[in-house]
């Protein structure tokens, strides 16, 4: 039988390109090849300007000083170095608005090319520090992994996918979720952050359950206020 794992994530949360890695670890340990993932979105910073902000002056101002920044950055950096991730959160400049990324996200779905849109998008602002507003960026990286560039050119040109993206975080608030990653397996088993490859094995294994929030998130807190 297929398993089928939606995955609601924001492509700015490092939990969720960490969560990833786990999440595809467990399909291959567990031999599973009837693993279909679905990618779904979640704005962290959903008021976030349009041409995002300077990342320093973004999280200076969100966490009280620059140094508590490195200190989260510094958390995620190990935990990626485990499952192979080299994060550069010093080359990174801007805190996006991912809006367009979302609306390619949904648009590689449609092309059966999402899962590879997903990870190129991860890549490109963790790893090498792209600003993914900026829209020959966006078009760039989703192009170069398998998505039709004439047909992404003119879904950022217009506004096609706008409300699916607005439908579908609305559908997330309202089943609760706070957090990203967020993982629900066989529209009914929910798993909260970055679980280990163990926990997503367990949960292949077991027909329902309840959310289980532990595990590393990228948050919505009190106010609003995203936790990245």
């Amino acid at each position: 039988m297929t398993i089928t794992i939606d995955v609601i994530s924001d492509v700015i949360c490092p939990w969720c390109y960490v969560g990833k890695r786990r999440l595809e670890k467990a399909v291959a340990l567990a031999g599973r090849g009837d693993v279909r993932v679905r990618w779904h979105p979640f704005q962290l910073n959903p008021t976030m300007p349009k041409a995002g902000m300077n990342r320093k002056e973004y999280r200076t101002a969100k966490f009280g000083s620059w140094s508590r920044s490195l200190s989260l950055d510094a958390q995620v950096t190990e935990a990626g170095r485990d499952e192979g991730i080299p994060f550069a959160f010093n080359k990174i400049e801007r805190t996006p608005n991912t809006l367009d990324a979302h609306r390619l996200i949904w648009l590689a779905d449609q092309q059966g090319v999402q899962d590879a849109v997903v990870e190129a998008l991860f890549r490109a602002y963790f790893t090498e520090g792209q600003d993914i507003t900026n829209l020959s960026t966006l078009l760039k990286v989703a192009s170069e992994a398998g998505l039709d560039r004439s047909r992404g050119e003119a879904l950022l040109n217009g506004g096609d996918g706008v409300e699916a993206i607005r439908a579908a975080e609305d559908d997330a608030k309202r089943t609760g979720v706070q957090g990203v990653p967020f993982c629900v397996i066989n529209g009914t088993l929910a798993l909260s952050g970055a679980r280990n490859p163990d926990d997503f094995i367990a949960a292949f294994n077991q027909p329902t359950a309840p959310v289980d929030s532990e595990g590393n998130v990228c948050a919505i807190g009190p106010g609003g206020k995203s936790s990245w």
